[in-house]
Parts: structure tokens; sequence; C-alpha cells
């Protein structure tokens, strides 16, 4: 009697990954830390002063969890006054093109939908 081999094993989901964009898609500011990063404002209270409703502290928790996942890089000069600023990492680069990518299926998705405004 032969027995079968099975030769795909159960797929699992990617947590980390998963939990990074659970966890940024969850935080309201982090989206706009990223714009504010590619329009070359990388400086936290030029961020607070560009942004309307952004306070320092919510922005300090948010450059914080995204300094923690890898997605930006916090920089210290020695300095008087203390100078900071954040940029985006190699792996921030590669996350924000997956947050595009779903920007863009949801805006395809959307286009997909019909237009209920309109009954």
């Amino acid at each position: 009697m032969k027995t079968m081999t099975k030769k795909i094993s159960r797929k699992t989901p990617p947590s980390q990954s998963a939990q990074m964009v659970e966890t940024i898609y969850g935080c309201k500011w982090s989206l706009t830390v990223y714009k504010l990063l590619a329009e070359g404002i990388n400086r936290p209270g030029e961020m607070v002063r560009n942004v309307e409703g952004l306070t320092t502290k919510v922005l300090n928790q948010c450059l914080k969890r995204n300094t923690e996942f890898g997605i930006l890089e916090r920089i210290s000069y020695n300095e008087v006054p203390p100078r900071v600023e954040y940029e985006v990492t190699e792996l921030g680069a590669k996350f924000l093109k997956i947050l595009d990518g779903l920007e863009a299926l949801q805006f395809e998705i959307e286009q997909q939908q019909p237009d209920t405004n309109n009954e």
C-alpha cells in the first residue's frame, strides 16, 4: 500500500508585517508624518507647526512607534539647542511602497462600487 505525502503545508500569515500595517493604519497621524517627510519636513517642531490638530505628545508617540518598527530613523545632532530629525529607513521605503499599493487597491475598489450618492 502506497502512502501519499502532502506536498503543501498550511500557509500562515506574515504576523510582524501585518501587525505593522494594522498599527500604522490605526495611528491616524502616521500617514501624515510620511507625507511631511516626503515634502522634506523632518523635524518634529516643524511637523507640529504644519499640521492642524497634531500635538507634540501625539507626534512623539507616533514617531517612537515608527522608529521601533524600523520604518523611521531618529537622528540626534550634538548641538545647542539640540536638533532631532527623522528620515525613512531602507525598510521604511519598502513598507511605504506596500502602503501605496494598499491605497491604489482601495481606489480601485471604490471605483468598482456603484455610486449610491445619486439615488
